[in-house]
């Protein structure tokens, strides 16, 4: 059984997220005749053709992309074993790289540093904000070790049936009506059909597709006049009578609210989900574990 070296599933990771040859070697540090030429040799020695080369740039075959999808588990293999080899040496370092949604950024992410720095000082923990998807992103390419995200019930996306990731459930965010004037609400549960006529305000696209499926489960379509991802700018718009607005707890948390708004909680099924993703086997990785374990920590904070 021939060898696959884990060279060769750095390469075909990097010809897959640059769409080329010279893109893969210049990340990677290498010269393009090296890359094409390791290739060349693995394709003959596997008796698999792994790249599709043409004159706009390269993409993977079937086998490329195989192999490829293997890369971070071997790399969070190979880290994890550096680790446990420090480890066994009496070493305390290692890095883990954080990433997350805005309204985290606030109310979780800081206790998960502190609680990092308190426990594995030895530990370098960087930190970087986004979105879910590029948060995810991140994490597929081996920019980031730790994501936190979040989904909704109504809104599904490919990163669940994503084989490459592992998924955990951190708990519930639950959103809120934020509106200039108090409505009718039986039970103190906001209706969202009782403003089918007003102004919405919209958030991140993948908030907006939740507004909007959320709107539809109540029968109506809203009229989206603004978007903003910034909570506070939300409760801005709010306060001066330009639109209403779902947002989640996490974000009010973190957001002052003037007098003349009102927070209504909203139906519980509405509740976002706060996820950490990592690369499938990562966990094996100490300073990746250390993260989760610190990410856990928080999840009192979550509903």
């Amino acid at each position: 059984m021939e060898t696959i070296e884990p060279q060769l599933l750095r390469v075909l990771l990097a010809v897959r997220d640059g769409g080329s040859i010279s893109r893969a070697a210049a990340a990677l540090g290498y010269s393009q005749p090296a890359v094409s030429q390791l290739l060349a040799r693995a394709e003959q020695r596997l008796g698999h053709d792994l790249v599709l080369r043409g004159g706009r740039g390269a993409t993977l075959t079937e086998s490329g992309r195989v192999l490829a999808d293997h890369a971070l588990h071997v790399e969070a293999a190979l880290a994890a074993a550096r680790e446990d080899l420090d480890a066994v040496g009496g070493l305390a370092r290692g890095r883990v790289r954080l990433a997350g949604f805005p309204s985290a950024s606030s109310t979780l992410v800081p206790p998960v540093l502190a609680a990092m720095a308190e426990s594995s000082p030895g530990v370098v923990t960087s930190y970087v904000e986004a979105e879910p998807p590029e948060a995810i992103d991140l994490v597929r390419r081996g920019e980031a070790d730790v994501a936190l995200t979040f989904s909704h019930a109504f809104t599904q996306d490919d990163s669940a049936a994503d084989q490459t990731l592992s998924i955990r459930v951190l708990g519930r965010d639950p959103l809120a009506l934020v509106t200039a004037s108090r409505p009718e609400l039986p039970g103190g549960v906001a209706d969202l059909a009782a403003f089918r006529e007003a102004r919405w305000i919209g958030g991140c696209p993948r908030c907006r597709g939740h507004l909007l499926a959320s709107c539809a489960a109540s029968g109506f379509t809203p009229e989206i006049v603004l978007e903003t991802d910034n909570a506070a700018a939300v409760v801005g718009l709010v306060a001066a009578g330009l639109g209403v607005a779902l947002l989640p707890r996490l974000a009010l948390t973190a957001t002052v609210i003037p007098p003349g708004v009102v927070v209504t909680p909203a139906d519980d099924a509405l509740a976002r989900r706060v996820e950490v993703v990592v690369a499938r086997g990562a966990d094996r990785v100490p300073s990746v574990r250390a993260a989760l374990d610190a990410v856990r920590g928080v999840s009192h904070l979550l509903g």
